[in-house]
């Protein structure tokens, strides 16, 4: 099998010890499931710990400041034209269900998806099927994926919905020329782009979207319990709300109000106190990301996704999953051993788990998905160790 070691396999290698101080023995290839945290993270972490520790919440103007850089830095990874479009959530799924059940639907309505996504991108909208709103599922194998998506939208469409990035066979979407049919068409745009933001530059200008959810916990290297929701203007403003509580007011903070008025912003959607602790960690981990700049980072998750894909191609045993055209693969290499079943498969995962490659079992094969700093020098050695024996 060819090496997969050396600087062209890991372009961004100096930040492996610098803010990833992994163990020696790991090759961790699994952002598309859990993301490591940098080191600067798990210290604001620490800090935030011990601050709570030896004076509880004294300087908490100072927590609410973290939590406005948090929602700056989130604005310029998406490239939104405001901070006030974007809400802190729980999870992507909570993010979905508000748009889900946010809008008002007629029976007879659609939704437009594919037929490869996570199931809290088919879940929810399958739940409305006791409203008579119909999910219509597009083959997205073919060549032309986005073909496939649209043939399915007539005049009942109301919303289109998709990953950025399928997560289990890694096909990259063309979220600009959907969003660009969605604006002419009047069909409300959801992109869930867990599995690209904080991998890939994004803009929300430019696809044209009306909602991006995504949990940080992946790509963008922060902790779980905490997830962004885009809303635009227009949009937000037709969905009704179905949480309540006193930091969605606009007057968020006047406890003695009698009268009171949901936010303009999307704070609408955060009915309660803020995740503080998952604050720090996220806006410690989008200062890494910024630090370094989006489009290093996209270089070098492209460039090991690229080193990954020659990997396997050089093994007659294995065939890929992912799409290899320029545009159609991001940061997941999925594939096949073509002599093991599924239940191989499962074997192969363990075992490579047990030989340090951390990876998922994912679309029946092996899934890698390596971030920017990720070494590979490793992977020859635990790959023939993990192999079942003839």
């Amino acid at each position: 099998m060819t090496q997969c070691a050396g600087a062209s396999c890991s372009p961004s290698s100096q930040w492996l010890g610098q803010e990833f101080p992994l163990r020696p023995d790991l090759t961790y290839l699994n952002h598309a499931a859990v993301g490591v945290w940098p080191q600067r993270t798990a210290e604001a972490v620490k800090a935030f710990a011990d601050e709570n520790m030896v004076q509880g919440a004294a300087d908490y103007p100072r927590w609410m400041k973290s939590e406005r850089q948090l929602r700056g830095r989130l604005q310029r990874l998406l490239n939104a034209s405001s901070a006030d479009d974007i809400a802190l959530v729980k999870n992507t799924s909570e993010a979905l269900s508000l748009i889900a059940y946010g809008l008002e639907w007629r029976p007879g309505d659609n939704i437009v998806s594919t037929n490869q996504e996570f199931p809290s991108n088919r879940m929810v909208w399958e739940s409305l099927q006791a409203r008579g709103v119909a999910l219509r599922l597009a083959d997205v194998s073919g060549d032309d994926p986005e073909a496939a998506m649209l043939a399915l939208c007539d005049e009942r469409t109301r919303l289109l919905t998709v990953s950025s990035v399928q997560y289990g066979t890694g096909l990259r979407m063309d979220l600009n020329r959907l969003g660009r049919f969605c604006r002419a068409q009047e069909i409300l745009f959801c992109i869930d782009a867990i599995q690209s933001l904080g991998a890939l530059q994004f803009d929300i200008e430019a696809c044209q979207t009306d909602f991006v959810v995504a949990d940080g916990h992946k790509w963008m290297l922060g902790p779980e319990g905490l997830a962004l929701f885009y809303s635009r203007p227009k949009a937000r403003d037709a969905l009704g709300l179905l949480q309540y509580g006193w930091h969605m007011a606009e007057r968020a903070g006047d406890f003695d109000a009698d009268q009171w008025s949901p936010a303009a912003s999307a704070r609408r959607f955060e009915p309660g106190s803020p995740n503080m602790l998952g604050i720090h960690a996220l806006n410690a981990s989008l200062s890494l990301l910024q630090d370094v700049g989006m489009v290093q980072v996209e270089a070098g998750v492209l460039k090991n996704a690229e080193a990954l894909m020659a990997w396997v191609k050089a093994n007659p045993e294995l065939e890929l999953i992912t799409p290899t055209a320029p545009g159609r693969y991001a940061g997941i290499v999925a594939f096949h051993h073509l002599h093991l079943d599924r239940d191989g498969h499962a074997g192969l995962y363990r075992r490579l788990m047990a030989n340090g490659v951390v990876c998922a079992h994912r679309a029946g094969g092996i899934r890698f998905s390596p971030h920017f700093y990720s070494g590979l020098s490793n992977l020859d050695d635990a790959w023939q160790s993990a192999l079942p024996s003839a």
